[in-house]
């Protein structure tokens, strides 16, 4: 049976005798799709070798297309009937999914199997390491998987009264538009959440704020759900008591956001905190619903395990955690080392972590206490050899990035390794550089495959290094985001 609101499903299929597989000629206007990009658009070429971007297509399927956009080299274009169908194609699990006007853009990829979606993720990775670093890792690690639904503790949800159709709307954007997406459900919020959905328009409607609350942030911690009202004028009692009433109604904790992130607040002090825990280190980590956190807390636990496993920080080491964050790598760490550093830019976040790691050191078994640990603020878009050096020795790093990755971090430790080998046009040694050493190991964790291939490029090919292994981690299933993880060693 055909879902009706995935138009895929809906594509007229003629039957029409199929070529032989790998047929140099299909018939007039077939196009046969060889791979998928970055955005889950499959592409092909047409007979003269221009690129057709597809929405809609997949990996191995012969299609039809109607082009909307040219350009000399490529064209865009949306998917009008499938003639042979992937056997990886499957039904999307969402009601809202799909090409037709109004879908919701939160997910990209649902009509491919979730296996397939590693795949493509994985061959993401290992094209990106190729072409923009020219590396390719020695071995590729198992990719990381969890949950395919339910799995999103963390997300934004855009909030508006639509006054012409007499009700509000709560949720992701629709594809490609600024409007928001009439949504039900969302199988990939965690149940209780999606769940949530309606009542929430219920109550925004029903609202004094209705026109002036634009946004509404998730927060998942393992025991409490937190909702984040950013709302653009001082809220009424009224409304202050409806929000009372639907917490108690729906065990939710609401906090108040009249301006940017720093003015967020509980409505009403008091009750359990927002935290998650990472169970195989024996570590909680408290968290405001506006500071950054993994969105997948299945996939994190495993991430945390599978990067210390990889770094294989001992008692004798020091280790340096860049872009430390609020210590979810930082603390675990603490719990193998001999003394660690976390290095953040954010002074709020850096904040958090000492606190954090107060608070587990305090809660630690007997004989069991945590690493010294220091945190540090500071840019770390501004790296120079300079400051590397004065940060000490450390035998192993973990990095993880934000979507800018860690180039002046890569650049300062290329630059320190071209100056030792007297390449020409390397810059002078600092004076400080006398036993200061290299890391022996680098973890890094990435959430952009392309600014990671291009930091592994500098460390591979000027600071002597080489890339042991990387693989992906399905941090969002369904969606075109690729996660990953490299491991680099000195040569």
């Amino acid at each position: 049976m055909s879902d009706p609101t995935d138009d895929t499903a809906n594509l007229q299929i003629p039957e029409l005798p199929a070529p032989a597989p790998g047929a140099a000629d299909l018939p007039p206007g077939w196009l046969e799709v060889t791979s998928m990009d970055m955005d889950a658009q499959g592409v092909a070429r047409r007979p003269d070798g221009k690129v057709v971007f597809i929405d809609g297509a997949l990996p191995f399927e012969w299609v039809s297309a109607n082009t909307h956009r040219k350009k000399n080299n490529w064209e865009q274009a949306s998917l009008t009937a499938i003639h042979r169908e992937s056997p990886q194609r499957v039904r999307p699990g969402c009601p809202h999914f799909g090409l037709h006007a109004g879908a919701c853009g939160g997910c990209k990829m649902q009509h491919l199997h979730v296996g397939a979606q590693v795949a493509v993720k994985q061959r993401v990775l290992e094209d990106n390491l190729w072409h923009l670093g020219k590396v390719k890792a020695e071995m590729v690690l198992r990719p990381i998987e969890g949950p395919a639904w339910g799995y999103r503790y963390r997300a934004r949800l855009a909030v508006r009264h639509v006054a012409k159709k007499g009700k509000v709307l709560v949720g992701f954007h629709e594809r490609k538009s600024r409007y928001i997406a009439d949504m039900e459900v969302c199988p990939v919020l965690p149940p209780h959440v999606s769940a949530l959905l309606m009542p929430l328009r219920e109550l925004i409607a029903s609202m004094d704020a209705r026109d002036t609350c634009p946004q509404i942030e998730l927060a998942c911690g393992d025991d409490v759900t937190a909702l984040v009202l950013r709302h653009l004028e001082p809220l009424s009692d009224a409304d202050l008591d409806r929000l009372r009433a639907f917490a108690a109604a729906h065990g939710v904790q609401w906090w108040l956001q009249p301006k940017g992130p720093d003015t967020v607040r509980l409505l009403d002090e008091g009750g359990p905190q927002l935290a998650y825990a990472l169970p195989d280190f024996g570590i909680t980590m408290p968290f405001k619903p506006t500071d950054f956190t993994q969105v997948n807390p299945h996939i994190n636990r495993v991430l945390v395990t599978r990067a210390l496993r990889l770094l294989d920080a001992g008692r004798d080491d020091r280790v340096i955690d860049w872009f430390c964050g609020l210590g979810n790598f930082t603390l675990p760490i603490a719990t193998l080392a001999r003394e660690v550093v976390g290095i953040e830019g954010s002074e709020a976040l850096v904040a958090r972590s000492r606190e954090n790691y107060r608070k587990n050191q305090e809660g630690r078994p007997q004989g069991q206490a945590l690493a010294a640990t220091t945190f540090v603020a500071r840019n770390l878009f501004e790296m120079t050899p300079e400051m590397l050096i004065a940060d000490g020795v450390a035998g192993k790093w973990l990095v993880d990035p934000p979507r800018e990755g860690a180039f002046a971090l890569a650049k300062a430790l290329a630059d320190i390794h071209q100056a030792r080998i007297g390449a020409e046009d390397a810059p002078p040694l600092p004076a400080s550089a006398e036993g200061w050493t290299p890391p022996q190991r680098i973890v890094y964790v990435s959430c952009n495959p392309a600014t990671l291939a291009r930091d592994a490029g500098l460390l591979v090919h000027q600071a002597g290094y080489r890339c042991v292994a990387a693989g992906v981690v399905n941090m969002f299933p369904h969606t075109a985001h690729v996660e990953s993880m490299a491991v680099f060693e000195r040569a």
